[in-house]
């Protein structure tokens, strides 16, 4: 892979045009907590078509793609939420859609995958990560949706920078989940060069958090893994390309426990009627425990792809 790097202006604004047909701008609102720590406000991904960010990415990099390249259809390798956005776009122009999918996927997200109409693949989750670092599997044909390290998905995920900037132009902090790291350097790339002062924070959920114990040990490191019902974002490591750009765009990543993130989903659903998975909760989760300061922050809610039986629990007060 080649070194990546911040996504330009003009690709961004270019992006958004592209997209403009397929994905939503979505509504940036308060939330509905009186004596949280900052005035946190919600950027609300779950509110897309298929419930989360990817479908921004898949679009602008499928859109862009000549459509004799795309004759053997499209494929990717992804727990859930980019097997959507891809299997989406597929589905609308009428081309063919397979998805290598984890063990520990859960079951919202593969029907999801089936309901669009993809073929889902599943192998166990070490292969499943190899496919990020090699960009194939047996079999595979068609055009590749990487499902972070690609220009072309960050430019698509960068365009939440630009709305974010649009609605709320003195927002001192941003908050995004980091699962590969393609939604918090895209979005990064469009505040860095429109408003470079902003406070650009990664999270992560502790059973998974490789960008936080990575950054505290000044390179990419291998951690434990611990698979929680927070699937959209975690992994053992960060990937060396992501790191570099990472460590460009990022002032850090803050972690927030299993228990915070079950009661910022909780929260969000009582509070202010939005439903979120774990990944897209965990930078509420931080914000509420005060890790991005205190003035105007902005949460990435990136998703809202959770298990119902989950979402039960946590509204009864458990931690799945």
């Amino acid at each position: 892979m080649s070194t990546l790097t911040p996504v330009p202006l003009d690709i961004l604004r270019a992006a958004r045009e592209r997209i403009a047909g397929t994905a939503v701008r979505t509504p940036l609102l308060r939330l509905n907590v009186a004596d949280a720590p900052a005035q946190i406000f919600l950027k609300l991904e779950n509110l897309q078509p298929i419930g989360s960010f990817k479908l921004r990415g898949a679009s602008n990099l499928i859109l862009q793609t000549d459509r004799e390249q795309l004759a053997q259809g499209v494929w990717t390798a992804s727990a859930g939420n980019m097997a959507q956005g891809v299997a989406w776009c597929a589905r609308q122009l009428g081309l063919r859609c397979t998805v290598v999918v984890p063990d520990t996927a859960p079951t919202t997200k593969r029907a999801a995958i089936e309901r669009l109409g993809a073929q889902i693949v599943p192998v166990s989750f070490a292969q499943w990560m190899e496919v990020f670092q090699t960009r194939r599997y047996p079999g595979m044909e068609g055009l590749f949706v990487h499902a972070f390290s690609d220009p072309a998905v960050m430019a698509g995920n960068g365009t939440i920078g630009l709305e974010i900037l649009e609605d709320l132009s003195d927002v001192e902090a941003v908050v995004i989940p980091y699962g590969g790291g393609g939604l918090s350097c895209g979005i990064a790339s469009a505040l860095r060069a429109l408003k470079p002062n902003v406070k650009v924070y990664a999270a992560e959920v502790e059973t998974a958090a490789p960008l936080a114990a990575s950054w505290a040990a000044g390179q990419p490191v291998e951690i434990p893994y611990t698979p929680s019902f927070v699937d959209g974002i975690g992994a053992p490591r960060v990937f060396p390309e992501m790191w570099e750009l990472a460590r460009q765009l990022l002032d850090g990543s803050l972690v927030a426990s299993l228990p915070e993130v079950a009661a910022a989903v909780g929260l969000l659903a009582e509070r202010n009627r939005v439903i979120a998975e774990g990944a897209g909760a965990t930078p509420v989760a931080a914000a509420l425990a005060g890790r991005a300061g205190s003035g105007k922050v902005v949460c990435v809610v990136s998703g809202g792809n959770i298990d119902a039986i989950k979402l039960a629990k946590i509204l009864h007060g458990k931690t799945p």
